[in-house]
């Protein structure tokens, strides 16, 4: 590559004082607001080589920060930017030493700027804010997990996360959200979609990724593009895609009247993009092949019947679902076939703009096809209002993403989603500090979850114990626990577990699972409660008390302490159900302590 055709900026000048330069060039700045008008310059488009058209449909795994100038997989990313012209990049966050590592806000914005100025035309740059910028981002706030926000039954809160994600989100120069999720959990053994789902009720989730819609695109000047996922609909599967193909085995009747509800929705409300799954749909497709590569279901169902006319995303090609089957080359062939116009995060990006070049050359993918895509991904960009300006103001930021209202709206909803199925010894709000015990399950050794929790029980029951498990315990260290804890007068048990991808399931690790049971059994009854995966409950039907906040949040944290200590009623209703064992709308009723009445269902 050569350096004058994408100049590396130095970590040091990005994250120095030429920060503050970088900023003073852009302060003046406006916003950049969406145009009245999303067709594009007929001429933009062909102005574009072949290749340059078909790059412009793939979207590459990028970056939040500014990785060594000597790091190959980063040297890659400039390549595919400045060389290949793809049409832009996702921020997926960072894994280090095994775990995801956020990006910071400053550093991702100056990054996006920078490479703005590099490519040859305006880049998306995507990432999936499901629960605002927090997802992927530090610095931001810390929302909730959208199924608490189902549980929490406010539109008008589920209005205002779309509008804080978009907010936030074009601060930093990430213009394409990949939310919300559509998914209808019903399966309460999805490994994947889980508390990612507003819940179980089709209706109920199409109203509130209505509301998220209507909230993104409620300010011209902050205007991104939202994206419904994961069609024609992941909620009903056992499987993880990044694991394996997944499959939806139900009839067109049952998928018409559950699954497609929340994308009809969408769709009425203008949403820019829906997002493929890369699952098996025996109902509209017989073959044994992933919606995302199905003429049957991209073109057909969802164009055809459903009349959708935005852009069309795979979820990303580098997942098992649908790597397992096909090289990158052949499943980028295969996906635009279908219908899709956009791919994501191929581990072969190259590849794939290859093997469509040759697809098209031997009439195998016209090339109106090709140009229909890339005048739609033109048309997005042109509704951004990337064709007049391409980077965001530095100085701005802080004012867009340290807002205390945005705290504040995260707050109120994990205090309101916080429900309570069951509680027959009267456990909440909790009587006595004295002789009580807290026990946080986490899953990894070095976990920072349940420091909120504790700081804030501590803060209002100075006299409670507490303690901490985690999957990589051996069990002689979890017995030791368990039985010192079964000496309190009840043990409150918090529960982080929730989903992951490639982690198959939602499970408690380890020796967890046991640790729980002996507690259950011993003579101090327990509460349980779950931070995140509401079915927990299932594996646990001895304890005394059950509740759950759909979410593993710090908000959510912050939320289960005062639940506790009865500073706030607890009001949460289901969003799912948990077979035989709580409906839909189930939820117990208890007023803060400063009220006098007693527990009752509401």
């Amino acid at each position: 590559m050569s350096p004058s055709r994408c100049p590396r900026i130095l970590a040091a000048f990005v994250i120095g004082s030429s920060l503050v330069f970088s900023a003073a060039v852009e302060r003046q700045a406006k916003k950049p607001r969406a145009a009245k008008s999303s067709a594009p310059t007929p001429a933009l488009v062909r102005s574009l080589s072949l290749h340059d058209r078909i790059a412009q449909l793939i979207i590459v795994r990028g970056y939040g920060d500014y990785p060594p100038s000597d790091n190959e997989e980063y040297r890659r990313f400039l390549r595919w930017i400045c060389q290949d012209h793809v049409g832009g990049f996702i921020v997926a966050g960072h894994i280090r030493d095994g775990s995801v590592i956020p990006a910071q806000p400053f550093e991702l914005a100056a990054f996006a700027n920078h490479m703005q100025r590099q490519s040859k035309v305006p880049l998306l740059v995507a990432s999936d804010f499901e629960r605002g910028a927090s997802m992927r981002v530090a610095e931001t706030a810390r929302f909730p997990y959208l199924m608490a926000f189902g549980a929490a039954q406010d539109l008008a809160a589920t209005r205002e996360l779309g509008a804080a994600t978009a907010r936030e989100a074009r601060a930093m120069g990430v213009n394409w959200v990949f939310a919300p999720d559509a998914d209808v959990n019903n399966n309460p053994d999805n490994p994947i979609i889980n508390v990612r789902s507003f819940g179980e009720d089709p209706q109920a989730v199409a109203q509130n990724v209505s509301a998220f819609i209507e909230g993104a695109h409620s300010v011209p000047s902050q205007y991104v593009l939202v994206t419904a996922k994961h069609f024609p609909g992941h909620g009903d599967t056992a499987e993880d895609s990044h694991m394996q193909l997944a499959k939806l085995d139900q009839s067109k009747e049952r998928i018409e009247s559950v699954e497609l509800t929340p994308f009809r929705a969408a769709i009425a409300h203008g949403v820019d993009s829906i997002m493929t799954a890369h699952m098996a749909v025996p109902a509209f497709e017989p073959n044994p092949i992933p919606a995302t590569v199905s003429q049957n279901v991209l073109t057909g169902l969802l164009r055809d019947e459903l009349g959708f006319k935005g852009l069309i995303v795979t979820d990303a090609l580098e997942m098992q679902g649908i790597a397992a089957l096909f090289t990158q080359g052949e499943a980028a062939v295969r996906a635009i076939e279908a219908g899709a116009d956009m791919l994501l995060m191929p581990t072969d990006p190259e590849a794939c703009i290859h093997a469509l070049e040759a697809a098209v050359k031997s009439g195998r993918i016209s090339t109106n096809r090709i140009n229909a895509s890339a005048a739609k991904v033109m048309a997005a960009k042109q509704r951004l209002g990337l064709m007049k300006r391409r980077a965001v103001d530095l100085y701005a930021l802080s004012d867009e993403i340290k807002d205390p209202k945005l705290d504040a709206l995260a707050e109120h909803v994990a205090e309101k989603a916080f429900t309570l199925v069951r509680d027959s010894k009267q456990l909440f709000p909790m009587q006595q500090a004295s002789g009580s015990c807290l026990v946080i399950l986490n899953e990894g050794q070095f976990s920072q979850r349940g420091q909120a929790l504790v700081h804030e029980l501590i803060r209002g029951a100075p006299g409670i114990k507490t303690s901490v498990a985690n999957s990589l315990m051996p069990d002689v260290v979890l017995n030791a626990i368990a039985s010192d804890d079964a000496q309190c007068k009840q043990i409150y048990v918090a529960a982080f577990v929730t989903v992951a991808a490639n982690r198959g399931s939602v499970a408690l690790q380890g020796g967890l699972s046991t640790f729980l049971s002996k507690l259950a059994d011993g003579p101090a009854p327990v509460a349980l409660i779950s931070l995140g995966n509401p079915y927990l409950l299932r594996d646990f039907p001895k304890v005394a008390a059950y509740a759950a906040t759909f979410s593993s949040a710090e908000s959510s944290e912050t939320a289960t302490a005062r639940a506790i200590l009865g500073e706030i009623p607890i009001t949460g209703k289901m969003p799912v159900s948990i077979p035989g064992l709580a409906k839909i709308g189930d939820g117990l009723y208890v007023p803060a302590k400063t009220n006098t009445a007693s527990n009752a269902t509401r």
